[in-house]
């Protein structure tokens, strides 16, 4: 019997077991490994974009405030708890360089036109390739939006439930592939995705038991926060991508 392919690993937002999520640490943490990808989260702060997950402190950072209520410049003097400050997205390209690829998952509100902009200028003043970029995000009218703006960075469709019409959603939008959480993927949507040319990429996978289950159901590749076990997994498998 052929053995399962190995999976293209994404570091979700860098490697959180060293250092605080989404922070300069992580994403350098992540890039001392074999990954193939680093995921982040960007939010829209006053017109800023900032590499966080939360929409509101009171988890990494102290307070209560909605971060699209105060000020980028405040907001990014406050320490997380491995030392390190909340990044911009360009401090973020400028690290990655042309390492790995970075998939951009877009959070809030009107985040498709400044990431297209910001990704523009950096792939010309810098010579980046905007193949190496992924957009994702639950809302999908940014997704619409940023295949709009800039159709040459790939659009991933994040799904946390299954739709009745299972990966047509995806066509509209031109996607590169669809994003499933680990909780609703299953092989019918899969196979359904991949049916109509579309990679299949499940998040948050930590657990080898759930690494063996998705590479069974012929997903293409996971988001974690444990790389080094997916490097693990993938050095047991002789196919190569």
């Amino acid at each position: 019997m052929e053995k399962a392919k190995p999976l293209f690993c994404f570091a979700h937002r860098g490697y959180s077991q060293r250092a605080t999520e989404n922070t300069l640490q992580a994403i350098s943490h992540a890039l001392e490994y074999a990954i193939d990808g680093i995921e982040i989260d960007v939010w829209n702060v006053g017109g800023q974009l900032l590499v966080v997950h939360d929409r509101r402190l009171g988890r990494l950072l102290a307070g209560r405030q909605l971060i699209t209520d105060m000020s980028p410049e405040i907001l990014q003097q406050m320490p997380l708890p491995c030392g390190d400050t909340i990044p911009s997205l360009r401090e973020v390209l400028e690290l990655v360089g042309s390492q790995v690829q970075l998939n951009l998952e877009l959070k809030g509100s009107d985040c498709a036109a400044l990431v297209a902009s910001e990704l523009e200028a950096y792939v010309r003043d810098c010579g980046g390739c905007f193949e190496q970029y992924l957009v994702s995000s639950f809302d999908h009218r940014q997704l619409y939006h940023s295949l709009q703006l800039l159709p040459q960075v790939r659009r991933g469709v994040l799904l946390a439930s299954v739709p009745l019409d299972l990966a047509s959603c995806a066509e509209a939008l031109q996607a590169y592939s669809v994003h499933l959480s680990l909780n609703i993927a299953c092989v019918e949507m899969i196979e359904d995705a991949r049916k109509r040319g579309f990679k299949n990429y499940v998040f948050t996978v930590n657990e080898l038991e759930d690494l063996q289950l998705i590479a069974t159901m012929g997903a293409d590749g996971v988001f974690t926060d444990q790389p080094q076990l997916v490097i693990e997994y993938n050095a047991s498998k002789a196919v190569p991508f």
